[in-house]
């Protein structure tokens, strides 16, 4: 297979209806979750249109996005630092194993690494997605001893 030709750019609002769309992929894919389009959408523009709530980045080859993720933030109070989450990782499967994710991760991790308030990267997954849990592992990322807990609410009128 031929190099690819990758270029990582931080996500704009037309950028919106294609990320909402990888999103609902991605929760099929993983968690064999039909989430609603609706929500989605307005849950990526809300991201897209308030940096306070997150930023996406995506990956562009081939004169398309095959690739995105989605960084929010936590203030850690016992590390005096910035905890940056990845969240809504997809690429394209065509596109897998290709290194697509790799460039992505190193772009964030070099972001990171250059804004001193920033302590770690975090993320979390499936707990049987083992394809994941792999290439997480190859990028030096290490599980800990932290599980989730979840307490949804209701929705919530829009």
């Amino acid at each position: 297979m031929l190099p690819l030709n990758l270029r990582i750019r931080q996500a704009t609002l037309s950028d919106a209806p294609l990320l909402a769309q990888y999103n609902l992929q991605l929760a099929l894919e993983t968690e064999d979750l039909r989430l609603d389009p609706a929500t989605v959408n307005q849950g990526v523009r809300a991201v897209l249109q308030d940096p306070a709530k997150g930023i996406y980045y995506v990956v562009e080859a081939e004169g398309a996005v095959v690739g995105q993720l989605m960084i929010t933030y936590e203030w850690s109070d016992w590390r005096n630092g910035q905890i940056w989450w990845i969240q809504s990782v997809y690429v394209l499967p065509d596109f897998r194993g290709r290194g697509v994710f790799t460039a992505l991760f190193r772009y964030i991790e070099s972001l990171a690494r250059s804004q001193k308030e920033v302590c770690s990267l975090r993320l979390y997954m499936h707990a049987e997605n083992a394809a994941a849990r792999r290439a997480y592992e190859r990028l030096g990322m290490k599980a800990t001893a932290y599980q989730v807990f979840e307490l949804e609410l209701p929705s919530r009128p829009s």
